[in-house]
């Protein structure tokens, strides 16, 4: 407990390390993740730094390991993950570690640039295929119509296509006509037969066929659509400016035969090579399946190795070097109590470097602002992640997180409370709880669910708490369960018919025909579910919990504080801060809840209070409250018998108080400021008289003591704006802080009535229906209320509550103790290489 309560003490520690040991050294530290390097080289760019090129090269393997697992997920190749946590290896095994990574790089290379190759001389020979199929069946089709020789030309630009012009090598028409065939994309072939028409003005004739099945692009491995076309002109000056079109609009032509024997016979040829193509490819595919199915099995231990290698290099990156480069020197940061877990780290780290030379821990005096350690477990450590997104705590500071996982799912189980609802959530929580460590393993990403997973915990106290306060505000789903049986008689004479159409029920506890004077054992009697006075009812009790519940939070902020002035004892601010807070606080709020607790002891609705204490009689706590702090003083109507106040001498304590609180407040703005500027006089002298008695001794020469370089300015108004601020913010404050714990009532007002709506609109109608087809309508009815139920009140309505607990948290409770001024401690180790998680480490 001691360090989620109070972060770790830590203490500077010099290291000295021998140049051969440095890096066992390093790397067991790294293991352990217990220490944290300063820079002691901060003026040194970092490609000037001694180990740069060790850094370059791990670099190097890592973007080669990259390439090889891009690779591996193109083929969907599964990586092996076994748990397996090795070593860092010795620099003398980055060689060999880099002659691997290289031999696998280039064989992929080579590999890709065969596959490349054959996939591109196999698209070739497809399109080709496609343009000899194509062009046989343009033929065919004229031979077939051989007695029609008509020219056919379309003013639409891309239209003009010949169907009935037999070309020159068939012999059978007037005009003697050349082709162009080819291929190019079926999104380009409308701009390309447009360039065709204008540049040739309508003298070249295009026929065009789709290739139905997609094509595999040999560089991106996309999948394209083409389109194979065959342009009809005369003349060699159109054929120029046919094949300069065709190079322009990036198509491609493919040779093709006029005769109608020697396409068959150059059909069969492809086809014959597409075939030794596919072998081969099917050969390539499997052999570069093999090679990295191979590496696979390593990859993931590689990947560890070398950023554990990149990690220890960077931080001896970090170190200096002493004049005859065989002592590398280091300053880091170490929790007191694991200075022997350190020196056995380093102990073995040297053993295993076969070192002779003993490294050197000594602890060192410094005024540096230490680090601030929390040890956390995966129980507290989602609440912990909770205050540091607030600001990390200042060094020794009070961890608000301890407290935070009481009072967080306590104030949200306060908004939410619904035991249904509550159920709902302690599933999804269970479910995560059990199986933690089957969801670990299985890497599951994605921003949203890691919040949720990481905060596990967190949704299993809030579900627990939500069904507590629902039993407590007897709220299952908007419905009541009746376990102890209701306080009240309505209506001896009611029956289930009759109640159907009871649309109006005031329950009135002065009726004693009604109401057995003997409350519900647990929680709100069932009773008010169905009665018309229910919201008064229950927002005059949620509304005074709400602020009892916020003031007790408040004042225990402020107790809180003097565990942090007693402990960097600071008694000019325990006097002078804490106790006026405290009597402030108690002396305005605190009284306004304690007038809540007399009301409700000494006011009520049976005749054994009396006419004096009846219900009629009770006096507003707000206006009473009012009145205190207006120091106004209502009169008696004589014609009641209620009083003003509730008891004698109470407008005599409350001007007490109210003079108590006023005083507090210069208590709180000049006294600390006044102290601290006389304590820097004082100070000052000291220092100036013991300059002055080292000057007489020294015979008068000139001499500086330093002190004047350690000591801290000090600034009077920047002293006294500091606590007026400080003083103003938390008068004004209290006030404000004190309303904002209504949202407790709010929120827990608003889901009750979003509950209670969605029940009556949605639920209702189906369980009205008594009918056969209203079965089937009922079931369809409640997985829309199911869904709805999941989406809004347990999703929105819980993030909405989850939001306002952590407002309440961080402003109205850290305000009066925390400061959150601090730095994480932030050591070397391996734990987020070997996790994963590549940006922590």
């Amino acid at each position: 407990m001691g360090s989620i309560f109070r972060s770790e003490e830590m203490t500077l520690c010099q290291l000295f390390l021998s140049s051969e040991a440095a890096y066992n050294c390093v790397s067991e530290l790294g293991e352990i993740g217990l220490v944290q390097f300063r820079d002691l080289n901060p003026d040194v760019n970092a490609f000037q730094r001694k180990f740069v090129h060790e850094v370059r090269r791990c670099d190097e393997m890592e973007r080669k390991l990259r390439y090889l697992e891009t690779e591996m997920k193109k083929d969907n190749v599964p990586i092996l993950d076994n748990g397996e946590n090795p070593e860092a290896p010795q620099p003398r095994e980055m060689i060999d570690l880099e002659a691997t990574f290289e031999k696998l790089e280039n064989e992929m290379k080579e590999v890709n640039s065969n596959a490349e190759t054959l996939k591109k001389n196999s698209l070739e020979l497809m399109e080709l295929k496609h343009v000899l199929l194509t062009t046989q069946l343009f033929f065919d089709e004229h031979e077939v119509q051989s007695t029609m020789n008509i020219e056919q030309r379309d003013s639409e630009p891309g239209t003009s296509i010949t169907q009935n012009l037999l070309p020159a090598e068939e012999g059978k028409g007037p005009v003697q006509l050349g082709f162009v065939a080819g291929v190019t994309l079926r999104e380009r072939m409308p701009m390309f037969e447009r360039m065709l028409w204008r540049v040739c003005r309508g003298n070249v004739f295009v026929r065009r066929a789709d290739i139905q099945q997609p094509l595999e692009d040999p560089i991106t491995g996309e999948e394209v659509f083409k389109t194979v076309f065959i342009i009809f002109f005369q003349g060699e000056q159109l054929k120029t400016k046919v094949k300069k079109i065709c190079e322009g609009c990036r198509a491609t032509m493919y040779p093709c035969p006029e005769a109608g024997a020697e396409r068959k016979e150059m059909a069969q040829g492809v086809k014959g090579r597409l075939d030794d193509l596919s072998t081969v490819l099917s050969q390539t595919t499997d052999h570069r399946r093999r090679v990295l199915a191979a590496a696979a099995k390593h990859l993931r231990t590689w990947f560890i190795k070398v950023r554990k290698i990149k990690a220890i290099y960077h931080t001896l990156n970090m170190l200096n070097l002493d004049v005859t480069n065989k002592c590398l020197i280091a300053e880091c940061w170490i929790p007191t109590s694991d200075l022997g877990v350190i020196r056995d780290a380093l102990r073995k780290g040297t053993e295993r470097s076969g070192s002779s030379v003993e490294p050197i821990l000594n602890r060192m005096q410094t005024q540096l602002k230490p680090p601030t350690f929390h040890r956390t477990n995966k129980f507290t450590s989602g609440f912990q992640n909770l205050i540091d997104a607030y600001g990390v705590a200042t060094y020794r500071e009070v961890n608000p997180a301890l407290y935070t996982t009481t009072t967080f799912p306590f104030l949200f189980a306060v908004m939410f409370g619904d035991a249904g609802h509550g159920v709902l959530m302690l599933a999804f929580a269970a479910w995560m709880v059990i199986r933690e460590k089957a969801l670990i393993a299985a890497k599951m990403s994605g921003e949203i669910w890691n919040i949720f997973f990481g905060g596990r915990y967190i949704i299993l106290l809030m579900s627990c708490f939500s069904i507590y306060t629902g039993i407590i505000y007897n709220d299952v789903f908007s419905k009541s369960f009746n376990i102890f049986g209701s306080a009240w008689h309505i209506n001896s004479n009611a029956t289930v018919e009759n109640l159907e159409h009871w649309e109006e029920l005031t329950l009135d506890p002065a009726n004693r025909e009604e109401y057995s004077g003997k409350p519900y054992p647990f929680g709100f009697d069932p009773m008010w579910q169905i009665a018309v006075n229910k919201i008064a009812f229950q927002n005059s009790y949620k509304m005074k919990i709400s602020i009892i519940i916020g003031v007790i939070h408040m004042i225990f902020g402020v107790v809180v504080s003097l565990y942090n002035h007693t402990f960097f004892r600071n008694y000019i601010s325990l006097v002078f801060e804490f106790i006026p807070q405290m009597i402030f606080l108690i002396g305005m709020f605190g009284w306004l809840c304690i007038m809540v607790f007399i009301k409700w002891i000494m006011y009520g609705a049976g005749p054994e209070f009396g006419e004096e204490r009846s219900s009629f009689c009770a006096p507003s706590v707000l206006i009473t409250f009012i009145n205190m702090v207006l120091l106004k003083k209502e009169k008696e109507d004589p014609t009641t018998p209620c009083k003003v106040f509730m008891f004698e001498g109470q407008y005599i304590l409350q001007l007490v108080l109210l003079v108590l609180c006023i005083i507090c407040v210069p208590l709180m703005l000049f006294p600390k400021p006044l102290i601290l500027k006389s304590l820097h006089n004082s100070k000052k002298r000291h220092h100036e008289q013991q300059a002055i008695a080292q000057n007489g001794e020294l015979g008068g020469e000139a001499t500086t003591s330093g002190h004047g370089e350690e000591e801290e300015e000090f600034e009077f108004s920047e002293v006294f704006i500091e606590q007026a601020i400080h003083t103003i913010e938390f008068v004004l404050g209290s006030v404000s802080h004190t309303a904002s714990y209504l949202r407790l009532w709010a929120l827990s007002l608003a889901h009750a009535q979003l509950s209670e709506v969605l029940w009556n609109m949605v639920m209702k109608i189906g369980l009205s229906q008594s009918s056969y087809t209203g079965s089937i309508m009922l079931y369809l009815i409640f997985a829309a209320w199911a869904a709805l139920t999941i989406s809004i009140l347990v999703l929105m309505e819980g993030l909405s509550a989850f939001l306002h607990t952590l407002r309440l948290h961080w402003v109205e409770f850290q305000s009066k103790f925390y400061k959150g001024e601090g730095y994480a401690f932030t050591p070397l180790t391996f734990k987020h290489i070997v996790s994963g998680d590549e940006d922590d480490a």
